[in-house]
């Protein structure tokens, strides 16, 4: 958090503005004029409660160390709500109503070691209210729709995204205002912490992208409130080497011919097709329709497989698993099969389920050519699909990027 400097707290004047928002919570800074004073070294600090004591309590800041907050027996204490505009809504509360896992914007002074914070004011958002708040975030990505970039208009400030599905391809025009929120992911991270505040210029033809909004009634245009794209990448080959100490394996691309060295972290994904399945898709992918009989069970639609799987944290499929029959993830509304809800049925699997030989298909992140990159994706097994059609079946896949929902993971198609 950054340092600022304000006039101590008295009880005159006290003004509280909005004037950020931090991984997509509402905080709230605090700004005090107190007549006659002299400007003094204010410390403010941001974090989740980790303990109580009676003089206080511990936070977690998000920079990652521990501060032991003292309040002061003048202390404003205020609670929000995380989707709070302002603070009409704010309420008074005390000391005992503060719990663990709040997350705390705490102002006041700080010790020599900056171990400890004389508290005159905090703000706090409860556990409860922020979970609610990420469940509703969830649900709303998965409504949501994702694919990958075909065009981008600067002068109508809209972004064709293609959808691929095993009924074909469906084309969604997404509409972006001066209130749409843009994110964008880091280059090595499958975390939506990790995305950055981005601009529509930097959303680029190829990318991957999901948005949450309102869809039209024909489910063709859709108005974003907020955007997260990135660019990843698409590799199909056969495993040459596997490191289980390293957590890596090397893979020969059938496209460049080249190895490629490949990390897995907590938050890739993995999981193995079994063969009766592959070879099921497979006959899809040559032509076999969607009423092969055990075909592969459908959902989709404008939402979804080209954008669906997530980095640790925003957004899944639409539809998502369990959608209601003829909903925007359903085939019957007129959408394609979503490959994503698919994927999330597949058992789960390790680097030792693999062997030398094996045929993988891999969404990861740009990486660097010498530190290679990291799996958010991989999908074995996958022989007869690739032999049926190995264009057809990247384009299924190239959505399976992990998204999370604001606020960390979770949510049906984020579970490992």
């Amino acid at each position: 958090m950054r340092k600022g400097t304000c006039r101590p707290l008295t009880d005159v004047d006290v003004r509280l503005v909005l004037t950020l928002l931090c991984k997509g919570f509402l905080v709230i800074s605090l700004v005090t004029t107190g007549r006659g004073q002299t400007p003094t070294a204010a410390y403010k600090a941001l974090g989740a409660v980790v303990s109580i004591e009676p003089t206080g309590f511990t936070i977690q800041t998000d920079s990652g160390s521990r501060l032991a907050v003292l309040l002061s027996s003048n202390a404003i204490l205020l609670r929000v709500a995380p989707d709070q505009k302002d603070l009409k809504g704010a309420t008074k509360i005390t000391a005992g109503d503060i719990s663990m896992g709040d997350r705390v914007l705490v102002r006041g002074h700080i010790s020599d070691d900056q171990k400890t914070l004389l508290a005159t004011a905090a703000i706090v958002m409860s556990k409860a209210d922020i979970a609610q708040k990420q469940a509703a975030e969830r649900a709303e990505w998965q409504r949501g729709v994702g694919g990958v970039v075909g065009s981008v208009d600067n002068v109508t400030s809209t972004i064709t995204i293609s959808t691929a599905g095993f009924g074909g391809t469906k084309k969604t025009v997404i509409h972006v205002s001066k209130d749409t929120v843009l994110r964008r992911y880091a280059p090595d991270s499958v975390k939506f912490d990790d995305a950055k505040p981005s601009t529509f210029a930097q959303i680029q033809p190829g990318d991957q992208l999901r948005a949450r909004g309102t869809r039209s009634a024909d489910g063709n245009d859709f108005a974003a409130q907020e955007i997260v794209s990135g660019s990843f990448r698409n590799i199909a080959g056969t495993v040459s080497s596997i490191d289980a100490s390293q957590n890596t394996l090397t893979v020969t691309d059938l496209k460049t011919k080249k190895p490629v060295l490949v990390k897995f972290t907590a938050d890739s994904q993995m999981r193995k097709l079994e063969p009766q399945m592959a070879q099921m898709i497979a006959m899809r992918l040559k032509g076999g329709g969607a009423g092969a009989p055990g075909g592969p069970p459908s959902g989709g639609g404008a939402g979804g497989a080209a954008g669906a799987a997530r980095p640790a944290g925003p957004p899944p499929s639409g539809g998502g698993p369990g959608g209601p029959p003829g909903g925007p993830g359903d085939a019957r509304a007129g959408g394609a099969p979503d490959f994503q809800r698919l994927l999330n049925r597949i058992p789960t699997a390790t680097l030792a389920d693999l062997k030398k030989g094996d045929a993988v298909m891999i969404v990861a992140t740009q990486g660097t050519d010498s530190g290679g990159v990291t799996a958010i994706t991989l999908l074995s097994g996958v022989e007869p699909i690739l032999t049926a059609s190995p264009s057809a079946s990247q384009a299924l896949f190239s959505g399976s990027w992990t998204l999370g929902a604001p606020g960390g993971g979770g949510g049906e198609e984020g579970t490992q």
